[in-house]
């Protein structure tokens, strides 16, 4: 009787131990990918960065998984250095420019501005077709890596990205189930087992996942989602569930978190899909209504009409008006939590409040004024809630917008992603007549960087050398300092920006980039080129530790010594 029972106990756990042994085997081999949220730079000891495969813990179809941005930071977080993660969906990761258009590279450049003598770490883990699932398993998981401030902006996607309303119906919509079903995915035996069905399914009904078609179209078919339904209802629940637990662990961390509260097209985008023809109820009336209204000046009744058009519209590429509220109310309730009133910023720079072409392309992705204002919101709010301190030198919004090195070619960038983007579904508005004229360099570079010819740093490159042989040293500039943009931890490209910034007489701007250059490595040229601006900017104060260092590790064939008591005697004057 003992052993009848304890064979049938074998019998009872032997798929598990099965289970267990091929999960054993398969990473013992090497089959599969860890999607956890981060790994080892492999360029940089010491250094993580976002995992590539982590979106696959999301995407039920693996070949849907997006990409996000590589940028590496410290493993160990060095002192005096002010971190922040920002988290969220294709706006937040600066789609259509990428790059030096997203908002956090606004956000970063400004504060290299005004605050030079701080170091900050702004890394983007944002990922395109993703929504609140992927927000919160990312958000808890860099509260273990000494974050000063955790900046969300999402809720764009969260019907359509993965793990969305319309892509979980078979779970029915529990929150505990698409917990369990995103976990299952990280076993390498669940790899094993999908990548097999997947294509067993591919083979018997003979369909292949067209990847021209973009990604849009590929998430969300043609799946409506009326205004009220359980749907529409769940794809709240959801977020707010989400964005709540988020809130919590910030909390219980002791993490600020700065969450934006969202923005889209209500006047220059009519609805995708009108489900009803009768007034009270169809999303085209109500859009029609909104515009006479505006075009008549009525503005408040007008943005009543054009945001029910919005909610009305079954093809749910806007977040509902209901989230907004959902994030004030989380602002409200947990301590640390600050509600980042961009919507009140972009009405601000919109004709009668109502949001539009002024500060977006499409539906949701902004254009570079509008992530000019969104950077703004999230730099008023950190300088707000005094996690930075008054700078003696704050770098304007008017002048950020001038001085912030985006290129042509960035800017061309975006303009074609958005052509190639409307020509295709739900869009569908036809490509322009190519004009017939000579392409200047900027616009063969955009073009080549839109169909993935050249990577953005070799259009970078060849940019730089068209405009040094224009000697347009104000181009040259710019690139200079949009590549040490994009790779702060590249001292060589501080460097360049520097030496520009020289030659075009910004002796303050090159005092900064040449002091963040020689934190990250001394050298006697830097330590020489910082003090020889600095006493021309008649500053010996600043410029003693650097006669020291010169002194001290003298590479040239001059005695720096007596340099050095001048200039103390100098700084000791003008104390």
């Amino acid at each position: 009787m003992k052993r009848q029972s304890v064979f049938k106990v074998i019998a009872m756990f032997m798929p598990f131990l099965v289970l267990l042994v091929l999960e054993g085997a398969l990473r013992l081999f090497g089959y599969g990918h860890d999607l956890a949220v981060f790994t080892e730079d492999p360029s940089r000891k010491g250094y993580l960065v976002l995992n590539q495969h982590a979106s696959k813990r999301y995407f039920a179809n693996q070949k849907n998984a997006t990409y996000g941005n590589a940028e590496p930071f410290a493993a160990r977080k060095a002192p005096g250095t002010f971190r922040m993660f920002v988290l969220g969906e294709s706006t937040t990761i600066g789609y259509p420019y990428m790059n030096n258009g997203s908002f956090h590279r606004w956000l970063q450049y400004r504060l290299s501005q005004s605050y030079p003598e701080r170091d900050f770490e702004v890394i983007n883990l944002s990922l395109t077709a993703v929504n609140s699932y992927t927000v919160l398993d990312f958000g808890k998981a860099v509260l273990d890596y000494e974050p000063d401030a955790v900046l969300v902006y999402t809720g764009h996607n969260e019907y359509y990205g993965a793990m969305g309303v319309a892509s979980t119906q078979g779970i029915g919509h529990s929150r505990t189930l698409a917990r369990l079903l995103m976990h299952l995915r990280g076993w390498r035996s669940t790899q094993l087992i999908a990548s097999f069905t997947d294509k067993t399914a591919a083979l018997l009904s003979g369909e292949r996942l067209d990847l021209r078609e973009n990604l849009m179209k590929r998430m969300a078919a043609d799946q409506q989602i009326a205004f009220g339904s359980d749907e529409y209802h769940a794809g709240i629940d959801q977020f707010k569930a989400n964005m709540n637990e988020l809130a919590d662990a910030a909390g219980a961390k002791g993490v600020p978190l700065l969450i934006g509260n969202l923005v889209s097209n209500e006047k220059d985008l009519k609805p995708f899909i009108s489900l009803n023809d009768k007034q009270e109820t169809s999303a085209d009336e109500h859009f029609k209504s909104g515009i006479d209204l505006y075009q008549k000046g009525n503005y408040a009744a007008a943005k009543r009409e054009l945001t029910r058009a919005k909610d009305l519209d079954a093809l749910r590429f806007r977040a509902p008006e209901a989230f907004n509220p959902i994030l004030d109310e989380i602002a409200r309730t947990y301590k640390g939590v600050t509600l980042v009133n961009a919507r009140d910023l972009f009405e601000k720079h919109s004709e009668g409040g109502i949001l539009g072409k002024e500060t977006l392309l499409e539906h949701v992705h902004p254009n570079l004024q509008g992530y000019a204002l969104l950077s703004e919101a999230f730099y008023q709010s950190l300088r707000k809630t005094a996690l930075l301190p008054a700078p003696a030198y704050e770098m304007p919004f008017d002048v950020l917008q001038k001085q912030m090195p985006i290129t042509l070619v960035d800017s061309l960038k975006g303009e074609y992603e958005m052509m190639i983007l409307k020509e295709g579904w739900p869009f569908n508005i036809p490509m322009p007549a190519e004009e017939k004229r000579a392409k200047t360099e900027e616009e063969t570079l955009a073009g080549a960087l839109v169909v993935k010819q050249i990577t953005w740093r070799d259009a970078m490159a060849r940019l730089h050398t068209h405009y040094a042989a224009r000697h347009d040293t104000t181009g040259m500039l710019r690139v200079a300092e949009a590549l040490a943009l994009d790779d702060p931890l590249n001292p060589v490209s501080f460097d360049n920006a520097a030496k520009l910034s020289i030659a075009s007489g910004l002796n303050a701007q090159a005092v900064n980039y040449l002091s963040k250059a020689f934190r990250m490595e001394n050298s006697f040229e830097r330590a020489r080129m910082l003090f020889v601006i600095l006493l021309k900017m008649d500053k010996p104060g600043e410029a003693l530790p650097y006669v020291r260092y010169a002194a001290a590790n003298n590479t040239s064939r001059f005695n720096l010594n007596e340099l050095l008591t001048v200039v103390q005697q100098q700084a000791e004057a003008q104390r």
